[in-house]
């Protein structure tokens, strides 16, 4: 099965600290695999082009900046400064880069630094990075980078704070595929950036059998049984449980994984023992800040593996950034 250790200050398998998340450049490093600074690095391949699409679209909603235009000539220049309103985790830096290069600067990477690295904690007043370049240049990448960062840093905290309610019980979280169209390797990158591990990030890497999957199918047992007939060598099966009877259909068929849904701590108790250490458990539905570490602690001795949450993408609120303008001299 794919290897979906997160990505964080807490190294690969297990939470990050919920203490002060800045990293030395040896240990972002370390745990990275690079140093997180440029897109190339944090989104390789296929997401990196998903993240420059998205940049072009945002853009392209802007339409041309004609306040921007009408005040400021081509050649004036300005310098801006991202600051953290409030105590936050940073991501989404390195797309700085991204944007500038979509508004049509060339070597972007020039225009702008990292003052704070990616993936640290800041407190309430840090400026970040600082950018500078054409006025009207940065005041239409204003919004769009704020966006971009305002948003992932903002899932990134809520991811940290599930993951803070799970320390120390061995269960790891994961997100889902409810994520923002157009945004999921973006959102899961800032889910790891929070401390939390991804799940499948499409439908071609696991096969996953859903209620209504199997309501169509007729049986668990038929649906598992098509799939590995279809697939040679099949991928990594999981079946969603609803009842105590759904889990021991489920665990006569050996998937790699079960996920039990909807079901509160008194349920997860009796249903949990059913599943084999051989299988993965996996809880999901009606999780919340409240109840998770009730859920992660449900049955002590077969704890779930994973919970997966997915308000960490389609519910984060937004952290505070905003970003300062300072007319360039000369």
């Amino acid at each position: 099965m794919k290897d979906i250790s997160c990505i964080s200050c807490g190294g690969a398998g297990g939470p990050a600290t919920s203490d002060e998340h800045s990293c030395s450049r040896s240990e972002r490093e370390r745990l990275f695999g690079f140093v997180p600074e440029d897109v190339a690095a944090i989104l390789p391949g296929e997401a990196g082009e998903f993240a420059r699409q998205l940049v072009r679209l945002a853009l392209d909603e802007d339409g041309p900046d004609l306040t921007s235009l009408g005040i400021f000539p081509p050649e004036e220049e300005s310098r801006a400064f991202i600051v953290a309103k409030q105590d936050s985790l940073v991501a989404g830096l390195p797309l700085i880069s991204l944007v500038l290069a979509e508004m049509g600067l060339e070597h972007p990477s020039s225009h702008w630094e990292i003052l704070k690295p990616e993936a640290s904690r800041v407190t309430a007043g840090t400026t970040v990075a600082r950018i500078w370049g054409p006025t009207s240049v940065l005041l239409k990448a204003e919004r769009v980078i704020l966006n971009l960062i305002t948003h992932l840093s903002g899932v990134a905290n809520l991811t940290r704070r599930y993951v803070d309610e799970l320390e120390g019980t061995g269960v790891r979280l994961l997100d889902t595929r409810k994520t923002l169209p157009g945004q999921r390797h973006l959102e899961k990158y800032a889910v790891r950036v929070g401390g939390g591990s991804n799940h499948r990030m499409n439908l071609a890497e696991m096969l996953m059998l859903k209620d209504n999957h199997i309501d169509a199918a007729g049986s668990i047992a038929a649906a598992v049984s098509a799939l590995r007939a279809c697939y040679a060598p099949c991928p990594p099966i999981e079946v969603e449980c609803r009842t105590a009877r759904e889990v021991g259909e489920a665990v006569a068929a050996r998937p790699e994984r079960i996920l039990l849904d909807n079901m509160d701590a008194g349920r997860l108790s009796e249903v949990l023992p059913l599943i084999p250490r051989s299988i993965e458990a996996e809880i999901s539905g009606g999780v919340s800040l409240a109840n998770i570490r009730e859920l992660a602690l449900a049955c002590p001795v077969r704890p779930a593996d994973f919970i997966s949450v997915g308000r960490i993408t389609h519910s984060a609120p937004v952290a505070d950034f905003s970003m300062k303008m300072e007319r360039r001299a000369g």
